[in-house]
């Protein structure tokens, strides 16, 4: 059997950015909307704005969906946090001298 070494600050900072992306995913419709008011009708012309527009809402849903599997990503890299902590917290009160 191979060691297998598990940095868990490193998994910790995994989270913390899969969090980070998820939450700037949830943030995109505003941020959207104040890209779309940005921009306005310059010299009278809307398009930039519609085409905007129209972009947000393509990609909405592909969103939504990259936004549950991240999510879903982050769940699993934090049960392998919980599951290497309890397995060392175990392991040391098994590893502890009986008196």
């Amino acid at each position: 059997m191979a060691d297998i070494y598990i940095s868990l600050d490193e998994l910790r900072e995994v989270s913390t950015q899969l969090g980070d992306i998820v939450e700037e995913f949830e943030n995109a419709t505003s941020n959207s909307e104040a890209l779309e008011a940005a921009i306005g009708n310059p010299f009278g012309e809307g398009k930039l704005r519609s085409e905007a527009r129209e972009f947000e809402e393509r990609w909405d849903d592909k969103r939504g969906d990259l936004k549950e599997a991240l999510v879903k990503v982050q769940e699993h890299v934090d049960g392998v946090i919980e599951g290497v902590q309890q397995w060392d917290a175990e392991t040391a009160i098994a590893l502890e001298p009986e008196e």
